[in-house]
């Protein structure tokens, strides 16, 4: 019997054709004109560095108003984005807002909406936070920001803006994911626990959004070289200074690197994802995708989807709510 852990030839061969087919693959995407987003008004959380930064640039350039939040302001990176944003004449607006506080998503909404006309149709969830190590070392301070950031400051946004969606009875809903959000990698603090969690408030998401005219897409990067892990570093260092030694002892070699993490070795281009996501923008509404992996590179990520939606489909899709799932899905 085959061992089934074993390629097999044809899947070998198909491999090769699949990696000699790639150049021109990636040339003729190269070639493809990049999406008009003119009259889209797009807010987006966490644009001090990374995804959110490049995003807020690439939706303003394609022609969107785009209202780029950030928290701590004063600061030099919305100093940087704004001048940035003037120097090319991009209808791009900063604005703080701390996702992890209910005073400051109130507080800038509010400013937001009044900077779009009291109309924003697209909502991207970009902020985030990570803090490595395992799970016994990452105390209730840890847990609670990381949860804190990456999930109820989701939820935050999403109550703030589904309204005026709701009443449109259109709108777009980005969450950030990660390939992390699918599959486990040992030593990884809560990373995974909270980006398990943004998989499923999504997906049941959209499905209640079917009725509403709102389309909801989970983006799900692989590794890419930004400032996630310099701001992880910032986090995970604190936890393991105030860990106690013992304790990490018992877990190396998972405690041995925490805080010391470069991200060094990975080279895609960061503004993949911003790319994927305007594409999906400009897609029609109501056939937009409920996932998209995104990374040049492996997306193990991309079997679990596949299986996924055909169990959801399976399990309802003949049942009373097979009319949502089947709209997400089909």
């Amino acid at each position: 019997m085959p061992d089934r852990h074993t390629p097999s030839r044809r899947a070998l061969i198909a491999g090769a054709a699949a990696l000699t087919a790639a150049p021109a693959l990636l040339h003729a995407a190269a070639l493809q004109p990049a999406p008009s987003l003119k009259g889209r008004t797009v807010l987006i959380t966490g644009t001090s560095s990374g995804f959110g930064r490049i995003g807020a640039l690439h939706y303003a350039r394609l022609g969107a108003k785009v209202i780029a939040t950030m928290r701590n302001i004063p600061r030099p990176e919305a100093e940087t984005l704004a001048a940035e944003a003037a120097k090319d004449k991009l209808d791009l607006h900063v604005v703080e807002i701390d996702v992890t506080s209910d005073v400051s998503v109130e507080t800038g909404i509010a400013k937001a909406l009044e900077l779009a006309n009291g109309r924003i149709d697209t909502l991207v969830n970009n902020a985030g936070v990570g803090i490595t190590g395992p799970v016994e070392v990452q105390d209730m301070e840890a847990t609670r920001l990381i949860f804190e950031t990456n999930i109820l400051g989701i939820q935050r946004m999403l109550l703030a803006l589904l309204p005026q969606m709701r009443t449109a009875k259109s709108g777009q809903v980005f969450n950030i994911s990660s390939q992390l959000g699918r599959v486990i990698v040992p030593g990884g603090g809560h990373y995974s626990a909270t980006k398990f969690a943004v998989e499923a408030l999504s997906e049941q998401l959209a499905y209640e959004l079917v009725p509403h005219g709102i389309d909801v897409t989970i983006i799900q990067p692989g590794g890419y070289p930004t400032r996630v892990w310099q701001n992880r570093n910032v986090y995970t260092g604190a936890l393991r200074d105030r860990s106690e030694a013992a304790l990490l002892a018992a877990y190396e070699p998972f405690t041995k690197g925490m805080g010391n993490e470069d991200g060094s070795g990975r080279s895609a281009d960061p503004a993949d994802v911003p790319r994927a996501i305007a594409e999906v923008m400009a897609m029609p509404p109501g056939k937009r995708p409920l996932r998209r992996a995104v990374h040049p590179g492996a997306k193990p990520q991309e079997a679990i989807n596949k299986v996924a939606a055909e169990v959801q489909l399976a399990w309802l899709g003949g049942s009373p709510l097979g009319p949502l799932i089947r709209a997400v899905h089909d």
